[in-house]
């Protein structure tokens, strides 16, 4: 089973991000993920990046709704994860957990 932990040592939070906004939490996985909660002027974001697969990013109005999606989706991942480091699984199986994920967290 994969484990999360705070990506870089906690060097990103409180930083700017590439896109403007404030990184107030930003974690990794160690099966190949990353997921980071933003703040920008005007939205609160979720970035999730799976390594080689892709990068999703949700936009919410409340703190709230952000921050508990951020823990939902950090948990659904795993399932995800677990497919891709599957020795001998196809892609068409990778794509269809990604694209269920995306369909969950749209």
């Amino acid at each position: 089973m994969s484990s999360w932990s705070i990506y870089n040592k906690g060097k990103t939070i409180g930083t700017t991000s590439a896109e403007g906004g404030l990184v107030l939490s930003d974690e990794v996985n160690d099966a190949g993920a990353r997921i980071t909660l933003k703040r920008g002027n005007s939205y609160i974001s979720v970035s999730l990046h799976i390594k080689g697969w892709m990068d999703h990013t949700r936009f919410f109005s409340t703190d709230a709704d952000a921050q508990r999606e951020y823990r939902a989706m950090r948990s659904a991942v795993s399932s995800v994860l677990s497919i891709i480091n599957t020795e001998g699984v196809s892609e068409i199986k990778v794509w269809e957990a990604i694209s269920d994920f995306v369909r969950r967290f749209p």
